[in-house]
C-alpha cells in the first residue's frame, strides 16, 4: 500500500513538473506553463494574482507580452509589436492579450513553419455556480410615485467557460419582490442574461451585465372607499404577466471566499435599451454568496 502511494505521489510530481518549468527572465526567476510549443512557444502563468504571457523562439530568445498604460491612462498594447518581431512580420492588430487569443495566433504561426504542426483544438468545459441573493429596489421601471424602496430575494444559475481566461457568462435568475403598504406592488421575475467580467483576477471580478429577456408576474393591491358605503373600504387585486426583451443593464463584484464560493454585489437596472424609466433614481442593489457546482 505504501509502495503505491510513494508510485502515486511521484508521478503526480513528474506530471507537474513536466508541465511547468522555471525560467529567469530579467533576473526574475517564473515557473511557467506551456501553452504551444513549436517554433514559438507561448509560455503563461498566474503570478501574484496577475495574469502573465511570454514567448519563446527556437534560440531560447524570451519577452513578456505586456499591455501597460501611458500618461493618460490609455493601453498602449506593447505585446502586438513583440509578436510581430518574433514573427517576422505577421500582423497582430487583432489579437487580444487573453491565453486563447495568443494560442490562436501562435498556432496560426507555428503552421506557416512546419507542415506538421498539430493544432489542437479548444474544447470548451463549461462550468457552474449556484447563488442566492437579496436586496431592495425602489422598481425602476415601474410607476412608483412616493419612490417607495421593497426588499427582493432570489437565486441565480450562472454557466461560463471553466478556463482560467475566462470572460463572459450566462445567467439564469428568478427574483421575488414583496409589496408594502406604501407600495402595494409585488412581482416574480425570471431573467435570461449575459455577463462580461472586464476586470478579472484570482481573487475578485467586475463585471457589466445585461438581462436580455424576462418574464414577470405581478400583482398590484388597490384600496379605496366604496362610493355606496363610506364606511366601507373596496380592496381590489390585478394581476398580470408579460414577457419582454428590455436589454436591461448592471453592474456588479464577485470577491472570493474559500476554495469555491464568493460574495456578490449587484447594482442592476441602471436602464434600459427597451422599457422607459420612470422618474425615480434607479435604486436597485443586492448582496448574495455562490458557489461552484
Amino acid at each position: 500500500m505504501k509502495k503505491t502511494f510513494f508510485l502515486f505521489v511521484f508521478i503526480s510530481a513528474f506530471i507537474v513538473s513536466f508541465a511547468q518549468e522555471t525560467y529567469t527572465i530579467n533576473n526574475e526567476n517564473l515557473t511557467l506553463k506551456t501553452e504551444t510549443e513549436g517554433a514559438l512557444d507561448l509560455l503563461w502563468n498566474i503570478i501574484n494574482e496577475e495574469y502573465r504571457y511570454f514567448i519563446k523562439d527556437e534560440n531560447g530568445t524570451i519577452s513578456e507580452l505586456k499591455n501597460t498604460r501611458d500618461t493618460n491612462n490609455k493601453f498602449k498594447s506593447e505585446y502586438k509589436a513583440i509578436l510581430e518581431r518574433f514573427t517576422n512580420g505577421k500582423s497582430a492588430s487583432k489579437t487580444n492579450l487573453t491565453l486563447y487569443s495568443l494560442k490562436d495566433y501562435v498556432d496560426a504561426y507555428n503552421k506557416t513553419k512546419d507542415n506538421n504542426y498539430t493544432i489542437e483544438s479548444r474544447v470548451i468545459k463549461l462550468g457552474t455556480r449556484l447563488g442566492v441573493f437579496g436586496g431592495i429596489t425602489n422598481q425602476p421601471f415601474i410607476d412608483n410615485p412616493n419612490n417607495q424602496n421593497v426588499v427582493f430575494f432570489g437565486t441565480e444559475l450562472e454557466i461560463f467557460d471553466q478556463s482560467n481566461t475566462y470572460n463572459h457568462a450566462g445567467f439564469l435568475n428568478v427574483r421575488h419582490s414583496l409589496d408594502s403598504d406604501e407600495f402595494p406592488y409585488s412581482a416574480t421575475q425570471v431573467a435570461l442574461g449575459y455577463r462580461y467580467r472586464f476586470i478579472n483576477k484570482t481573487k475578485f471580478n467586475i463585471y457589466a451585465q445585461t438581462k436580455l429577456a424576462t418574464f414577470t408576474q405581478s400583482k398590484t393591491t388597490i384600496t379605496y372607499q366604496d362610493p355606496n358605503n363610506t364606511n366601507s373600504i373596496i380592496t381590489q387585486e390585478d394581476s398580470g404577466s408579460s414577457f419582454n426583451v428590455p436589454f436591461i443593464f448592471g453592474v456588479g463584484a464577485d470577491f472570493k471566499v474559500g476554495d469555491s464560493g464568493y460574495i456578490t454585489f449587484v447594482y442592476d437596472s441602471l436602464f434600459a435599451a427597451f422599457v422607459d424609466s420612470k422618474d425615480n433614481f434607479p435604486m436597485d442593489f443586492a448582496i448574495g454568496y455562490k458557489f461552484n457546482l
